[in-house]
């Protein structure tokens, strides 16, 4: 189990959100009656930035969660799902090379998803035309039917986790995490 899977991953901080309140305004308090509220504040008055990542960080831990829930009636997991996206996406069926490299992960953990998609029915292994040593994935019809019921999933999990914006929040959210992505500098391992 990894952090993102820790029950405790989203649980809010210390102090709840009734404890950030700015407290009677009789001046600055000291000793215990400062509390965690008041060192949270001051924390992201420190660094904004960094509240800012931890923010980021359980809002995915979160989305992440949500989406195992939706997807756990399907028999498949959200890493599954990324490749199945992934190998799907390709006009010709790629090599787990390709998808280690379009996936960002190493070789073993793409077999891996590999053997259980595989096993599923999903995937299916198959020898590249032009070399025996080169084996190719390629989605199968199941995987196809499974694709279009996790479209669902991940709409309804990112349609529960956007409930609380409105449409120009929601827009303004995609366009602000664009510019993050976008600007990010490529990886390459």
């Amino acid at each position: 189990m990894d952090a993102s899977d820790s029950p405790a991953a989203d649980a809010p901080d210390a102090a709840g959100p009734a404890d950030r309140s700015p407290g009677p305004a009789t001046g600055p308090a000291t000793g215990p009656a400062d509390g965690p509220a008041r060192d949270h504040d001051r924390d992201r008055d420190r660094d904004p930035d960094g509240m800012l990542a931890e923010q980021l960080l359980r809002l995915t831990r979160r989305l992440h969660r949500i989406q195992s829930r939706q997807l756990e009636p399907i028999g498949i997991t959200p890493a599954q799902f990324r490749l199945l996206r992934t190998v799907a996406s390709y006009d010709a069926a790629p090599r787990m090379a390709d998808l280690a490299q379009r996936l960002d992960v190493v070789p073993r953990a793409v077999t891996t998803l590999v053997d259980a998609l595989e096993a599923s029915g999903r995937v299916r292994r198959a020898p590249d035309p032009d070399s025996r040593r080169v084996v190719r994935i390629r989605i199968t019809d199941e995987g196809r039917a499974t694709l279009r019921s996790l479209r669902n999933a991940r709409r309804a999990a990112a349609e529960e986790i956007l409930a609380p914006l409105t449409a120009e929040q929601r827009e303004v959210l995609g366009g602000l995490l664009s510019a993050l992505v976008d600007g990010m500098p490529e990886r390459h391992c």
